[in-house]
């Protein structure tokens, strides 16, 4: 990580384009469960310390961050695709609605959007993709903590509602345990039919 992970909205707020959000997203890669996105404005006078991305953190850690941000950032705000919509739209068009229904939902309007890895047009203000920017840019990290802890929570519970899957262990990724229970027990309503595993389960 970068010595200083708040040069980039450091700079940005310099040059007149503050407020700065940060936004990312989780459960791209999964085959069952809702894409959540989320976007989040850092107070620059009440720094997070710790953010990292979302992936290199203990889920402890995250739940623990989580709360951090959401009790001193300016602004939080988060949106879910929904499976069928994720199936219907194709996983990158998924992701660029769900950013930008995050960062819609924001109730500080940005000056200045930074995403993680790939550029969004129609957020609303200027924006620029930064390459593992969960890592170097402390509002993307803040952002893909915010998104991997609610998505993580929508699994938890639908553990209950879709039960034998092991979705609250595996969060709804394609692992060997969770291949074999799609085999088992066929596709839930939230699995994603446009991922391969799926539809092989469902015609074994």
């Amino acid at each position: 990580m970068l010595k200083d992970v708040h040069v980039y909205e450091n700079v940005l707020t310099s040059a007149g384009f503050g407020p700065v959000a940060g936004a990312d997203e989780a459960g791209r890669g999964a085959c069952a469960g809702p894409l959540v996105a989320a976007a989040v404005i850092l107070d620059p006078a009440r720094p997070v310390e710790g953010l990292d991305d979302s992936k290199a953190l203990t889920p402890k850690r995250r739940v623990e961050l989580c709360s951090v941000i959401l009790e001193n950032a300016v602004a939080v705000a988060w949106a879910r695709v929904e499976p069928a919509d994720c199936d219907t739209l194709g996983m990158h068009e998924a992701d660029l609605q769900g950013l930008r229904r995050a960062v819609a939902r924001l109730h500080v309007r940005p000056g200045f959007v930074l995403t993680d890895g790939f550029p969004v047009s129609g957020l609303g203000a200027p924006g620029l993709s930064i390459w593992k920017g969960d890592k170097v840019a402390a509002c993307i990290s803040a952002a893909s903590i915010v998104a991997k802890v609610q998505r993580d929570a929508i699994m938890v519970a639908y553990e209950r509602e879709y039960p034998g899957y092991g979705l609250a262990v595996h969060k709804g990724y394609c692992t060997v345990a969770h291949k074999r229970a799609l085999k088992l027990l066929g596709p839930s309503p939230i699995h994603r039919l446009s991922y391969s595993c799926v539809p092989d389960a469902a015609r074994v």
